[in-house]
């Protein structure tokens, strides 16, 4: 994207194993953290360039290969057998697994000397939406945004673990994540330091340039919306 930011992938000394992930660092060299959940299509170009994005922001971003026990490195497209792939490989994840490679995707970023004792958050869109989401609850992050997280609202007895300012973000013509699933995961926040916002006329995947529901005037207000909630919430 530019010679401002600096790119590579790196390999984390999980608990479970080793596997890697693509760290994108700021033109300053340091900064706060975010660790970037990927959608079930992996680190793909979409999630590298995300990761680019935020830290041409002033981030230093940690977008860790979720799949790596199944297929490592994997990266998909959006249509055909690339998304029965993807669905697979998400069917197929060990849950217990996630958790784990979560709080261990978190510990490396905040262990980095280009973090030093500055806050670390996470972010996720799709999949990765429900994994920031975990996140906030088991992983001690400062703050969490999750785009169109699938599933969220099934998992809404770990709400009360959650205590870092939270955001969300839905398509209303979401038909994975209906209206009705949004209101239950508005109920469940009720009085925590919690953000919701829905789009109208988004439908899921609506940040991704890459995909045919990209909604560009709702990427650009989320992205906006995001990134005045991280500097409040990890500066």
């Amino acid at each position: 994207m530019t010679t401002a930011i600096k790119t590579n992938w790196i390999s984390i000394a999980g608990t479970g194993g080793t596997y890697d992930a693509y760290l994108a660092l700021p033109p300053a060299g340091s900064g706060p953290g975010i660790v970037l959940f990927q959608e079930i299509f992996g680190v793909n170009e979409h999630i590298r360039t995300l990761a680019e994005q935020y830290a041409l922001d002033g981030f230093v971003v940690l977008a860790p290969d979720v799949f790596w026990q199944q297929q490592p490195r994997v990266e998909l497209g959006y249509v055909g057998e690339d998304m029965q792939r993807a669905v697979a490989l998400m069917n197929g994840a060990d849950r217990a697994a996630l958790l784990r490679d979560i709080g261990d995707s978190v510990g490396a970023l905040r262990a980095r000397p280009e973090i030093g004792s500055r806050k670390v958050g996470a972010m996720g869109y799709c999949m990765g939406g429900r994994l920031a989401y975990l996140a906030a609850a088991t992983a001690g992050v400062d703050a969490t945004v999750c785009y169109y997280g699938g599933g969220i609202h099934d998992q809404l007895d770990r709400a009360a673990s959650i205590g870092c300012p939270i955001q969300f973000h839905y398509g209303d013509v979401d038909p994975n994540i209906p209206l009705s699933a949004v209101e239950k995961v508005r109920a469940a926040m009720a009085g925590k330091p919690a953000e919701i916002h829905v789009y109208r006329g988004a439908n899921h995947g609506f940040n991704c340039w890459a995909r045919g529901s990209y909604h560009p005037p709702s990427a650009a207000l989320a992205h906006g919306r995001t990134l005045q909630f991280l500097a409040t919430n990890l500066y």
